[in-house]
């Protein structure tokens, strides 16, 4: 049985107000070191994991690291795990976005799993990564418990996976910066035990 603790990498810009964020480099804000250090300490107090696996990107690196150096844990990053690629949008403001293409940008708001975003990926190319990440991660640690770092869309998408659920509900679940959801993998069948815990967060 394999247990995993998916989380989201803490704050930064152009979450609020949004943009599209993707694979636009960048660094975790005062907030986001304090709610790093927060899930470092909460995961460390209630879990040994085997490994912190993350994103690419150096927001995910630098709440991995700050998970792995509180817990002893080994860090690596996992390319399977980087955000979605919003190509052309990368960086936009949602009112940017709808002023580029409107009918694109009411399509992602309203049925994503049509979507391609221009020079981009779609919601079923983040599925597929998501689904790798999930086999290399089982079949590299057995029986272990594994931190995985990513994205907002990402963690979506394989919370997704887990729970067989189809693409066109990508926006069911509400995920925050440095929430830990949990969940174990045995064999074919999947038991979520939490999604979105936030109470070490509180008062940061």
């Amino acid at each position: 049985m394999t247990r995993i603790l998916l989380v989201r990498h803490g704050h930064v810009d152009g979450i609020d107000p949004p943009r599209f964020r993707g694979r636009t480099e960048l660094a975790l804000d005062a907030l986001g070191e304090r709610q790093a250090a927060a899930v470092a300490a909460r995961i460390t107090a209630g879990w040994r994991p085997a490994a912190v696996l993350t994103s690419p990107m150096g927001r995910c690196i630098a709440t991995g690291r700050a998970i792995a150096e509180a817990s002893g844990a080994p860090a690596r990053v996992l390319e399977s795990l980087n955000d979605l690629d919003y190509g052309a949008w990368s960086w936009m403001t949602h009112d940017e976005a709808r002023a580029d293409d409107a009918a694109l940008f009411e399509a992602w708001m309203t049925a994503p799993q049509t979507v391609r975003f221009p020079g981009g990926e779609s919601l079923q190319d983040l599925a597929g990564r998501a689904a790798d990440a999930l086999r290399l991660v089982c079949g590299e640690f057995g029986d272990a418990c594994v931190v995985l770092v990513t994205h907002d869309a990402v963690a979506r998408a394989i919370l997704g996976e887990a729970l067989e659920m189809p693409i066109v509900a990508h926006r069911r679940v509400e995920l925050s910066p440095c929430g830990i959801s949990e969940f174990e993998i045995e064999g074919t069948g999947v038991k979520v035990l939490g999604v979105n815990a936030t109470e070490h967060l509180t008062g940061l």
